[in-house]
């Protein structure tokens, strides 16, 4: 039996896409459409989207009740303030955990994900396992990650799409009162923020 992860990225070391890639950049400087120089910083661009950005919103969202309010209501907008740039054509959503919901995203068509805050989505969120067993059978994907949310407590699962993509604001774990911003943000996962899983605990972050 394998020892892989059922969820566990697997990237081939070389990719034919990659290649595929490289062949277009080349056209496009031989053509003079691009310049080295602008598909660099465009790649820049994109890297600097990343989980970690979705991270902050949560730390201050944990912090601020005001600021919450409006993420809640208005993602984007949150967003800006921190200086991130959320802009994208389909509506951002951020879903709130409580006591009693615990929110899931997947996207059941093809791999709709909010990229402008949390990056390029994983490998096993593109997967037809994941997309079809995560509106099935969410608390055994779950379990998969090593999480499950305790009996009694509703699972929402939200399927993005072209128009609206989801985001999930977790829960604070105890034990965070006296830790700051950047400490708080730390203890927030990409896995958390998509909902497979939840905050790490104060003493496990690294």
């Amino acid at each position: 039996m394998s020892e892989v992860h059922p969820h566990e990225e697997v990237r081939p070391e070389r990719s034919p896409y990659a290649a595929r890639i490289r062949a277009m950049e080349a056209l496009l400087v031989e053509k003079s459409v691009l310049t080295e120089a602008e598909i660099q910083d465009r790649i820049e661009y994109m890297d600097s989207r990343t989980p970690a950005n979705g991270a902050k919103l949560v730390a201050r969202a944990w912090t601020d009740p005001d600021f919450k309010e409006r993420l809640l209501s208005d993602a984007k907008s949150a967003a800006r303030e921190l200086g991130l740039d959320a802009t994208h054509e389909a509506e951002l959503i951020v879903v709130e955990n409580t006591p009693v919901v615990h929110n899931l995203i997947v996207c059941t068509l093809c791999s709709c994900y909010p990229r402008a805050v949390l990056g390029r989505p994983p490998d096993w969120y593109k997967s037809f396992e994941y997309r079809s067993r995560a509106v099935r059978e969410p608390r055994a994907v779950m379990r998969e990650f090593g999480f499950e949310p305790e009996e009694g407590i509703e699972v929402a699962v939200h399927d993005s799409t072209a128009d609206a993509r989801y985001m999930v604001l977790p829960m604070r774990p105890e034990g965070t009162k006296n830790m700051d911003e950047e400490e708080l943000a730390a203890l927030v996962t990409r896995d958390a923020l998509i909902g497979v899983s939840a905050p790490q605990a104060p003493s496990r972050a690294s």
